[in-house]
C-alpha cells in the first residue's frame, strides 16, 4: 500500500513540474516582462486550491459533507486569488481577483476532487484485493490445519494397536509416522510442492497402512508421466486415499485399492478406487472426520475453474477421480489467478 502511495506522490510531483514548465514557456513566448512573478503567483494559487481541497476531501472521506466542509471550501475559494495578488507588482486589482475566482479556482477544485476520487478508488480496490487474498489464505490455513489432527488421530490408533499386540512392526510404524509428520510440519507449508514429493508422502502412508496386513500389498499404485516438472498443492490427495481405506472391507486382498496418477502435458489425473465394505457408511459422511468436503473446499480455493472431481459408486466399488489443469503455472501466476477469482 505504501508503495502505491509513493507512486501517487511521484505522479503529483511530475505533473506539477511539467505544468510549471508549460506556464513558464508560455509566458516567456508572450514576452511577459514579469513572467517570473506571474508564474509564481499563478502556480501558488493553483497549489493552494488543489491541495487545500484535496486534503479537505481526505479529512471528510467516507463522511457526509456537512456545514464545516462547505464553509472551509468557501474559505479556500475566496482566499485563493489573494495568493496570485501577493506576487502581483501592482496594488490590489479586483479584476484579477474576479478572473481567478471565476476561472482558476473552479478548475482546480474539480481537478483536486478528481484526483482524490481516483486515488481512493485505486487504494480501495487494492485494499479489497488484499482482504480477499488474506481471507482465502486464512481459509486455506484453516482447512490444512484440519488435516493434521484428523490424520494423526487415525494413524496413532493404528500404532496403538500394534504396540498393544507387541508387534515387531511397531518401531517401523513409528519411523514411518515420523517421516510423514516431518513432511506435514516442515514441507507442506509451501504453497506448492514437487509432485514427486507428494507421491513419496503417499507411498509412506501406504507403507504405514500396509503394516496392518500380512499378505501382499493391498494398494496397487501406478504413476505415469513426468512428475519431476510438476508442482501441486500439498496434502491434497491424502483424504481420498484415507477414505478408500476407511470404506473398504476389513479384510483387503492384494490390489483391492487402486491408485492411478497420470501426467499428460499440464494435466494431472488422480483416481482412487476401493471395494465397498458391507458396513461402510457413505463416503461423503464421516463422523468425526472432514473427508471430501475439505477436499472440495481446498480445490475450489486453489484451482478455481481448473479442476473436476467426480465420484462413482457402483455398489461394489467406489471411485473418486480428480483432474487438475495448469500444473506448470509458476507460483506467482497461480496466486494472481486465485486472487482474480
Amino acid at each position: 500500500m505504501e508503495r502505491v502511495k509513493r507512486i501517487f506522490r511521484l505522479i503529483h510531483l511530475s505533473v506539477w513540474v511539467l505544468f510549471t514548465l508549460a506556464i513558464v514557456l508560455q509566458l516567456k513566448s508572450d514576452t511577459d516582462a514579469h513572467w517570473r512573478s506571474t508564474t509564481a503567483g499563478f502556480i501558488t494559487t493553483c497549489l493552494y486550491v488543489f491541495y487545500g481541497h484535496f486534503y479537505l476531501l481526505t479529512l471528510t472521506t467516507g463522511k457526509r459533507k456537512g456545514r464545516d466542509y462547505w464553509l472551509r471550501l468557501a474559505g479556500i475559494a475566496l482566499t485563493a486569488p489573494l495568493c496570485f495578488l501577493l506576487f502581483h507588482q501592482q496594488p490590489f486589482d479586483f479584476g484579477y481577483y474576479s478572473m481567478h475566482l471565476i476561472t482558476t479556482v473552479p478548475i482546480f477544485l474539480f481537478l483536486s476532487w478528481l484526483a482524490r476520487v481516483t486515488e481512493n478508488l485505486v487504494l480501495n480496490t487494492i485494499r479489497k484485493e488484499q482482504l480477499e487474498k488474506q481471507a482465502v489464505e486464512a481459509e486455506l490455513v484453516n482447512l490444512k490445519s484440519q488435516i493434521n489432527p484428523h490424520f494423526l488421530f487415525n494413524t496413532l490408533n493404528n500404532i496403538h494397536t500394534l504396540v498393544y499386540k507387541q508387534a515387531p512392526a511397531a518401531p517401523e510404524a513409528v519411523m514411518h509416522l515420523a517421516s510423514l509428520m516431518r513432511y506435514m510440519i516442515y514441507e507442506s507449508n509451501a504453497a506448492t510442492v514437487p509432485l514427486t514429493r507428494e507421491m513419496d508422502y503417499l507411498r509412506d502412508y501406504v507403507s504405514l497402512q500396509q503394516l496392518r496386513y500380512k499378505h501382499s500389498p493391498v494398494v496397487d499404485l501406478q504413476i505415469e508421466g513426468e512428475t519431476e516438472s510438476c508442482y501441486i498443492a500439498p496434502l491434497l490427495f491424502i483424504h481420498l486415499l484415507e477414505n478408500a481405506y476407511k470404506h473398504s472391507p476389513a479384510r483387503l486382498e492384494p490390489g483391492d485399492l487402486k491408485v492411478r496418477v497420470e501426467i499428460q502435458d499440464d494435466i494431472l489425473a488422480f483416481s482412487v478406487q476401493n471395494t465397498i465394505g458391507k458396513k461402510s457408511t457413505n463416503a461423503l459422511e464421516e463422523p468425526g472426520g472432514i473427508g471430501l468436503p475439505n477436499v472440495r473446499k481446498r480445490l475450489a480455493l486453489l484451482y478455481p475453474d481448473q479442476h473436476t472431481l467426480t465420484i462413482q459408486n457402483t455398489g461394489e466399488t467406489f471411485t473418486v477421480a480428480l483432474t487438475i489443469q495448469g500444473l506448470h503455472l509458476p507460483a506467482h501466476e497461480r496466486k494472481a489467478h486465485l486472487l482474480h477469482h
